[in-house]
């Protein structure tokens, strides 16, 4: 499966449908309370608009299974909420809130309208929107004495640069400097054969466990 995506920022686009304005927003949020609290603040910014439709994308964490949610705002049903809901998936998009804030142009749409007007509005805002990726990675760190920190810090920037890899900033203690790597979980055995490589085979790599982070696309 595709690693999901995440918003790197908000984002606001405008679509104009047979005099309809459609307002779309993506926020990216970590739970309900947060859309929820986007909406209040929408309704509040946007009074005389005639519907503040949502959709909403919750990823799994410990503390909570997948959650998903959509809501029509008094569109007819099926014609605002899910197809918004629809969109976040299709574009693989997690922990994102989506709202459709529609100033009603005096044509009506119809319901098929309406579902090609909010897929629309969603699209066209996901496109304009800077995206990353979330992804799990390694944390591998390599410890070696504060003789060889130069060296060390210096082969394994290099070789995270090629391999789009991060390194952490280098923890020093008295007898010795740990430099931690996040990488990806199929270049693990490649740093460690470069590791042995620059230290002749004095130094290990040791897998320190996982990390979920946001990488640019």
């Amino acid at each position: 499966m595709s690693d999901p995506l995440v918003l790197a920022a908000d984002v606001e686009t405008e679509l104009v449908e047979r005099k309809s304005r459609f307002l779309t927003r993506l926020y990216r949020v970590q739970g309900v309370e947060q859309a929820d609290a986007l909406l209040r603040s929408a309704r509040t910014q946007h009074p005389d608009a005639r519907h503040h439709c949502t959709a909403l994308v919750l990823r799994e964490t410990a503390e909570r299974a997948e959650m998903h949610r959509s809501n029509d705002d008094g569109e007819p049903s099926g014609t605002a909420g899910m197809p918004m809901l629809q969109s976040l998936l299709h574009a693989r998009l997690v922990d994102t809130f989506a709202i459709v804030i529609r100033y009603f142009g005096g044509v009506k749409l119809g319901a098929g309208g309406l579902v090609r007007a909010y897929t629309a509005g969603v699209e066209q805002a996901v496109a304009a929107a800077s995206l990353r990726r979330r992804t799990e990675l390694v944390v591998a760190r390599i410890e070696v004495p504060p003789a060889e920190v130069g060296i060390a810090e210096n082969a394994v920037r290099l070789w995270a640069a090629a391999h789009d890899a991060s390194v952490e900033p280098t923890q020093y203690s008295s007898r010795s400097a740990l430099l931690t790597v996040l990488v990806a979980p199929e270049d693990l055995e490649e740093l460690a054969a470069d590791t042995a490589r620059w230290s002749s085979g004095r130094r290990t790599v040791e897998e320190a466990g996982r990390r979920t982070v946001d990488v640019p696309l």
